[in-house]
C-alpha cells in the first residue's frame, strides 16, 4: 500500500500530476481544489510531497492500481468520509471536490442540498445521501483554512450545447425534451465540456429523465 509520495513534479494536467520518484513516474489523481493550491505554490521540476489514497480499480480482465493525492492527512480523511457514502466511488469523489473542503463540510452540516448537488457528479439524490450519512460528523473539516484557494468555473461553449441539441433532435427527441435533458445533465455535472460528454451522461442517467 502506497501511503505517501515524495518526488519531483514532472507534469500537471487537469485533476492529475505525474511525480518522478528516483526515475519511476507515478500518475496521481488530485481533486481540483487541492490541485489549484498546489499550482499556486509549486513549479515543474520542484520537489512535491503528497499523502496518498491507494486503491485498485477492478475490471473484468485486470486490476488497475490508482493513486489519489492530498497535501495532508486531514484532506485525505475528508475524502474517505465522502467515499463512505453509498454510490460515491473514489473517482467520483475526486471530481466532486472542486470547491473548498471547508465549504463542502459546512454545506453538509447545514444540509444544503443545492450546494452539494452543484458539485460535479453529485445530483440531489446523492447530496441527500451525503447529508444523511455525514451530517454532524465533519465539523472539524469546516475549520480548514482553504477558502482563499481560487478555482475557475468552467464555462461551457454554447456551440457544444447546440451540437448536443442537434444530435438529440436527429435521434427523434422533441426540442423541449432535448433542452430539458441537456440542462439537467449540466446541472448534475458541471464538468461536462464536450458534446460527447453530455450525450454519454444523458445515456447513463436516462432513467432519471
Amino acid at each position: 500500500m502506497i501511503s505517501r509520495i515524495n518526488g519531483k513534479l514532472v507534469e500537471k494536467k487537469e485533476n492529475m500530476v505525474i511525480v518522478d520518484v528516483n526515475g519511476i513516474c507515478y500518475e496521481i489523481l488530485i481533486p481540483e481544489i487541492i490541485l489549484n493550491s498546489i499550482e499556486r505554490n509549486l513549479n515543474i521540476s520542484e520537489k512535491i510531497s503528497l499523502v496518498t489514497f491507494h486503491y485498485s480499480q477492478v475490471m473484468p480482465s485486470r486490476s488497475i492500481p490508482i493513486l489519489i493525492g492530498f497535501t495532508n492527512e486531514i484532506e485525505k480523511e475528508f475524502f474517505v468520509h465522502i467515499i463512505s457514502v453509498s454510490g460515491i466511488g473514489p473517482k467520483v469523489a475526486v471530481r466532486a471536490l472542486n470547491k473548498p473542503i471547508s465549504s463542502i463540510a459546512d454545506a453538509i452540516d447545514r444540509a444544503d442540498v443545492n450546494m452539494l448537488s452543484s458539485l460535479p457528479g453529485i445530483g440531489k439524490r446523492k447530496a441527500r445521501e451525503i447529508i444523511a450519512k455525514l451530517q454532524g460528523k465533519v465539523g472539524k473539516y469546516g475549520l480548514i483554512q482553504d477558502k482563499n484557494v481560487k478555482f475557475e468555473e468552467k464555462v461551457l461553449n454554447e456551440d457544444v450545447k447546440y451540437e448536443a441539441m442537434e444530435v438529440l433532435l436527429q435521434l427523434k427527441y422533441k426540442k423541449s425534451e432535448a433542452k430539458q435533458m441537456i440542462d439537467k445533465a449540466l446541472e448534475q455535472d458541471s464538468t461536462l465540456s464536450t458534446t460527447e460528454d453530455i450525450l454519454n451522461h444523458i445515456y447513463k442517467r436516462r432513467s432519471e429523465y
